[in-house]
């Protein structure tokens, strides 16, 4: 489903949650950002809700910090982690047995992550905080190899 039609339940999803839609794709508002600050004035910790529907893809993108992705409710989602220029791997994210309710990308790797289902609603912890400074999209229709 195109990111600008959205079924009724998504949209509903949407307004009570305060989501708005996430350059990469899907839909989020940061729900925490931590007080405390490093010595470069980066928070320590941010914490968002990202709603993924059907056919959005959480397109390949890096983060400067470790993500924990951390699965909330909806289907499960797939998740895949590549450093630079080496092959990816691809996990599940959610509650059934080859799943892990909460999966890693550590600082500078590629990800991207699509539902398995109608949607899926996920947490991220971002630390140090998220900066979009430090926010990187691969350009349109990159890949890394799958390994």
């Amino acid at each position: 489903m195109p990111q600008n039609v959205v079924s009724t339940e998504i949209a509903t999803m949407i307004q009570h949650l305060e989501l708005q839609p996430h350059p990469e794709g899907g839909y989020y508002r940061e729900t925490y950002r931590s007080e405390s600050l490093l010595d470069s004035g980066r928070a320590a910790a941010t914490s968002i809700l990202f709603l993924l529907p059907r056919g959005v893809r959480s397109r390949w993108h890096r983060v400067d910090a470790e993500e924990l992705w951390i699965y909330q409710a909806g289907a499960e989602l797939d998740i895949r982690i590549a450093a630079e220029d080496e092959a990816c791997h691809a996990y599940r994210l959610g509650l059934s047995h080859d799943a892990s309710a909460q999966i890693l990308v550590p600082a500078n790797h590629w990800q991207d992550a699509c539902s398995r289902g109608d949607w899926t609603l996920v947490a991220c912890v971002v630390t140090p905080g998220f900066q979009f400074e430090g926010f990187e999209m691969a350009e349109e229709g990159w890949e890394p190899e799958l390994k």
